[in-house]
Formats: C-alpha cells, sequence, structure tokens
C-alpha cells in the first residue's frame, strides 16, 4: 500500500522505525529535506553502516518499487541506462528484407522504436507507477570510473535521458534517489552540488544495543550489551577493516545459534571470522587481546548494570 511522504521529521523517523530502521535525529533530518525539496540524497560512510538499507526501507515503508544500480568498476550505458535487442532488430531486419515491402529510412525507424528497447535500472526509475515515483539505489557510486558520474549529472539535474535514436525521456515525477559511496574514492564535487550529503557513522552504544534487540528481539540482555561493548572496543583498534553494524548483527546471531548467554574468550576467538574479515584482523585481535579486551568489557558492562 503506497504512504504518503513523511511531512515532518519525527515522522521520517516513526517511518524508518516502523521497519525496524533505527535512525539518529540528524539522518532523519536529512532524509526529510530530500524529501520534501525533492532532491537526491547522497549518504556515504564506512561499508556496513547501513546506507544501502535506508532506500530498501524507504521503498517497503512507502510501498514504492525499489530499482537498485549496484555500481561496478567499467559500469556503462548499456548496464546502467539502455541497450537495444540486437537479435530482435536482426530477425525484423531479416523478416522484412524477406518481405521485401519496407524502405531502408522506415526499417531503421521500426527496429530503433521503444519495442526494441531494453531498459535498465536508470530508465526504469523514470518509467511512471502506479504505486507513486520508485526509490532508485545507486550503491557504492564509488566504484565506478568518473566518466559514469558526468553521464549521471543530467539525471540527477532534470531527472531526463537522452536516448539518440528516440530523443528525451523525462520523468512524469521524479524517482526517490539515494546514492552511497564507501569512499574508496572522491565523488566529484559537481554531483555533490546535486545532492543533500550525510555521513552515515558508527552508531552510538546506546543505539547500536537498540538495533541489536530490535533486530534480534530474543537474543539475551546480558550478550547483547557484553558483545556491543565488545564491538565499540574493537572500532577503537587500529584494524584494517572496523567492523559495522551489519557485522555485529551478524555475531551477535550466530553466538544466540551458538547459544551464549554472555561471552567468553573461546566463543570469541572462535566467531571472529563472524566480525572481522581480514585475516591479519583475527590474527590481531584472537587469543591474548580478545581475552583482555574482555575483561574490560565485563567489567563495564557490571557497572554499567549497577548504576542501573
Amino acid at each position: 500500500m503506497t504512504q504518503a511522504l513523511p511531512e515532518s521529521i519525527e515522522a521520517t523517523l516513526a517511518l524508518l522505525n516502523q521497519s525496524d530502521y533505527i535512525a539518529d535525529r540528524p539522518l532523519s533530518t536529512t532524509l526529510f529535506l530530500a524529501l520534501k525539496m525533492g532532491r537526491p540524497l547522497f549518504l556515504e560512510g564506512e561499508a556496513g553502516v547501513g546506507k544501502t538499507e535506508i532506500a530498501k526501507v524507504l521503498a517497503k515503508s512507502l510501498g514504492r518499487r525499489l530499482v537498485r544500480l549496484q555500481c561496478y568498476e567499467g559500469l556503462d550505458v548499456s548496464s546502467a541506462v539502455y541497450e537495444w535487442n540486437y537479435s530482435r532488430q536482426m530477425i525484423e531486419i531479416r523478416l522484412a528484407e524477406a518481405a521485401g515491402e519496407i524502405s531502408k529510412d522506415d526499417l531503421a525507424d521500426d527496429v530503433f522504436s521503444k519495442d526494441f528497447l531494453i531498459e535498465r535500472p536508470l530508465l526504469q526509475a523514470l518509467r511512471a507507477d502506479e504505486s507513486g515515483p520508485p526509490v532508485l539505489l545507486i550503491d557504492e557510486l564509488d566504484r565506478t570510473d568518473e566518466p559514469f558520474e558526468a553521464y549521471l549529472l543530467e539525471i540527477l539535474s532534470d531527472y531526463q535521458i537522452t536516448i539518440p535514436e528516440i530523443g528525451t525521456i523525462t520523468a512524469a515525477q521524479p524517482p526517490i534517489v539515494i546514492i552511497t559511496s564507501n569512499r574508496t574514492r572522491e565523488i566529484h564535487d559537481a554531483l555533490k552540488r546535486r545532492c543533500l550529503y550525510h555521513w552515515v557513522d558508527y552508531p552510538s552504544a546506546e543505539r547500536e544495543m537498540e538495533i541489536v534487540s530490535t533486530k534480534l528481539p530474543g537474543i539475551d540482555v546480558q550478550l547483547s550489551q557484553q558483545l556491543v561493548a565488545f564491538v565499540q572496543k574493537l572500532r577503537d583498534e587500529d584494524l584494517f577493516k572496523l567492523p559495522g553494524v551489519a557485522e555485529t548483527l551478524d555475531w551477535a546471531d550466530a553466538l544466540t545459534q551458538l547459544d551464549k548467554v554472555a561471552l567468553d574468550s573461546e566463543a570469541i576467538d572462535n566467531t571472529l571470522g563472524t566480525l572481522l574479515k581480514y585475516q591479519d584482523d583475527i590474527a590481531k585481535i584472537r587469543g591474548s587481546e580478545a581475552a583482555q579486551l574482555l575483561e574490560q568489557v565485563k567489567a563495564e558492562v557490571s557497572n554499567l548494570n549497577v548504576i542501573n
């Protein structure tokens, strides 16, 4: 069921919360303004902090179609925007030649019509939909090349795409655009100027606790307190890749599957692969370092529970 856009920051927070996305007020404010002003929202942050999930939750909560363009090195127009169905065109040409009833000019107009056009995500996002403008997710834009960024400028400015053989296709209603980047390279200022910007940071311990308890409602309270405190401490370590919220949830789920109600050194050492994704990081933390962090975590959680 289609839902109207939120009319306030509080309504935006509630919209995200109803799909179990625990957002802070700065993010909700920026998202509300992007929706209100009809501007793309550009989200940067480390991998696993929940940038992509915002677009998914938004589409689900508003009852809109989600159109996702997953970016990668070498992404081009034929994969992102449109391409011609060459096999169908060749069949049409052969049939016309066999019939001998159509001129070359008419044939060219026929095979380069919309009937032979294969729409890719960016063009699909400009199409009208009975549920309202779709949510267009341009995911991990930093993985693409700079020429592709330049191509996006027309789309993000005027919500239109020019196809030489057909003309310009313009969205009747602009899609809701969410762009994400893990900042493996800088995105050009020309693209950023067309967007509202927000840096999605690692959550505080309190918000991460809320995320864990929301996503895994059956988890033991003591376990959730300890594992969140442990992850928070890991983010202060000099690691190649710090664990994001996605890794926290994976670890919490793994420990729950092992019927753990509290952290212990053996469980940490045996499950670090769900939390850390590089062997050098695992080797650095496993063993004495993990045991030391665990002692600190237990002391902090114990003090916190006494205060509460």
